[in-house]
């Protein structure tokens, strides 16, 4: 239970650049952290945090980094966005390539 809590405290913490009344825990699954946050001229309507992902921040040495990274991008996010999530997504992630073209092999006469 512990490791929960860390997890949470540093989800807490990245999102504590925000005004208190503007994100709120929404959903707490095994898998991430989601706030949902409504307030008038944000962009930003959801914030979605890997447990995974914060589980090895608490490992990190360069965790205090990391976290006020997090923090100043969450900022950047709000008035862009309306979804920010840790890890980002891979731009790649949901491309697929095309099969690969077969073409008939020159016949040597």
């Amino acid at each position: 239970m512990a490791a929960r809590y860390d997890e949470t405290a540093i989800a807490q913490e990245i999102v504590s650049v925000l005004p208190v009344e503007v994100a709120r825990l929404c959903s707490d699954d095994r898998q991430s952290i989601r706030y949902a946050v409504r307030a008038e001229g944000l962009r930003l309507r959801s914030i979605t945090l890997s447990r995974s992902s914060l589980r090895r921040l608490l490992g990190d040495e360069d965790r205090e980094v990391k976290i006020e990274y997090l923090r100043r991008e969450l900022v950047q996010y709000a008035g862009r966005r309306s979804e920010f999530r840790y890890p980002r997504p891979h731009p790649a992630a949901g491309v697929t390539r095309p099969a690969t073209l077969e073409l008939p092999l020159a016949s040597t006469i």
